[in-house]
């Protein structure tokens, strides 16, 4: 029976690639719809539901997926592990963020999905709509982290508080997008599904390969300081 580990990268993997296989053929969902009006207030879809300030804290909450944002705390992190003298976890975390953009930008520009079209969009926009660029790029970012800190540290408890905090902010954004109204719901998801599998697969394999390059055994795990 396959483990939690492999299984969740694993499914997450089959999940985007049968929501891209579907939007790509031109159909839609209306699930989508449903959700995007839901947060629209009643009569007046070009405006998001609740105060002013609520609009506003959003719009901070999605910045910090943007590539600036997620770009500062890659920067931070890998330069962390750097002078930790963890410079092979280092470059590794920097080499899955990056390629984790581009594989984004492309499939942005092949799948070509437009945004949605039945509210005002709260933000501005610049690319395609499938996968969401900011669920997709923090769920890589925010727990690849987690997985290379957690190589570094050699701690469990360390490696959960690391992926608890990047979950919470992983949803945050995500629900930012479609609070907005710049993405589908089903963007969001695909953009989470393959996130996990990147970040996953990334930790796995080349996080590993990192920790061993150091003299680090990434199957020695303590529970404490």
């Amino acid at each position: 029976m396959l483990q939690p580990r492999i299984l969740i990268p694993v499914a997450a993997a089959f999940g985007f690639l049968s929501l891209a296989l579907f939007i790509a053929s031109g159909r839609s969902f209306a699930f989508d719809r449903s959700v995007v009006l839901f947060f629209r207030e009643t009569g007046d879809p070009s405006m998001p539901i609740g105060p002013a300030w609520l609009r506003e804290a959003v719009r901070d909450v999605t910045a910090f997926g943007s590539t600036v944002g997620l770009g500062l705390m890659t920067i931070a992190a890998g330069l962390t592990l750097w002078l930790c003298r963890h410079r092979h976890l280092a470059v590794g975390l920097v080499l899955t963020v990056i390629g984790a953009t581009a594989v984004s930008t492309v499939l942005k520009i092949v799948i070509g999905r437009d945004r949605p079209d039945i509210v005002e969009h709260a933000a501005l926009t610049f690319t395609a709509s499938f996968p969401s660029g900011h669920a997709f790029l923090s769920a890589v970012t925010l727990l690849s982290i987690a997985g290379f800190v957690g190589l570094a540290a050699r701690r469990d408890d360390i490696t959960r508080l690391c992926l608890v905090l990047a979950w919470g902010m992983i949803v945050m954004i995500g629900m930012s997008r479609i609070y907005l109204g710049v993405h589908w719901p089903t963007d969001v998801i695909g953009g989470w599904c393959l996130g996990i599998a990147w970040s996953s697969l990334s930790v796995a394999l080349l996080g590993r390969s990192m920790a061993k390059a150091e003299g680090l055994n990434p199957d020695s795990v303590r529970a404490s300081g």
